[in-house]
């Protein structure tokens, strides 16, 4: 499975917190999805799905350009919703909210008033993949377009690390992605914060 960031926005640039108000991509984005989905392209994915919010459905069709496949819009892909801070830049939720925006800088479920958890985001990101993963074949390869916190609240889920641990793993930049394999123990992480092909890692002890 591939958990791959949208591409840059307007808002990205301006470190304004989107949460799920609708941004589109900008030219900047819509270039690094036409590279990134070029790569992907090359894992011969079986399916793809994503997020409903324009950034991330932009980001999809470019891979779904590529390879012919349908893209399956799912709500449950989006972003977290951020409550009073959607739209709000970092200064200014460090201004106006300074002792929640520091608590979820490190880790605290919900980020402020009126918005989502990261463990409730991981569990519908989740939900939203495992029902993807239902259709596949074995040895398929599923994409999953969505957003940098719901990526990391997904992986986070998925590979079973208490949510307060979820900080621990970097941030996704606009249009890199995860890649996980299933196993007979659950999910592996194989790469993370990706812009290029995964290759053979040698020596690995399993």
């Amino acid at each position: 499975m591939v958990i791959w960031r949208h591409g840059q926005t307007a808002w990205n640039v301006e470190g304004r917190f989107q949460g799920q108000t609708d941004v589109d991509l900008d030219d900047v984005g819509r270039s690094q999805a036409a590279r990134s989905a070029a790569l992907l392209a090359a894992l011969r994915p079986t399916s793809v799905v994503s997020s409903d919010l324009r950034r991330a459905e932009a980001t999809a069709r470019v891979l779904a350009g590529i390879t012919g496949l349908p893209v399956a819009l799912d709500p449950r892909l989006r972003e977290t919703h951020g409550g009073v801070w959607q739209g709000l830049t970092g200064a200014e939720m460090r201004e106006r909210y300074a002792e929640e925006f520091e608590a979820w800088v490190h880790g605290a479920d919900i980020p402020a008033e009126g918005a989502e958890g990261r463990v409730e985001v991981g569990r519908r990101v989740v939900a939203a993949i495992d029902d993807a993963l239902t259709e596949l074949a074995p040895d398929s390869t599923l994409v999953v377009v969505t957003h940098g916190g719901a990526a990391r609240s997904a992986i986070g889920t998925l590979l079973g690390l208490p949510h307060r641990l979820w900080t621990t793993l970097g941030a996704l930049s606009n249009c890199s992605w995860s890649v996980l394999e299933e196993g007979d123990t659950g999910w592996r992480l194989i790469e993370h914060n990706a812009g290029s092909l995964p290759q053979p890692v040698l020596g690995d002890e399993r």
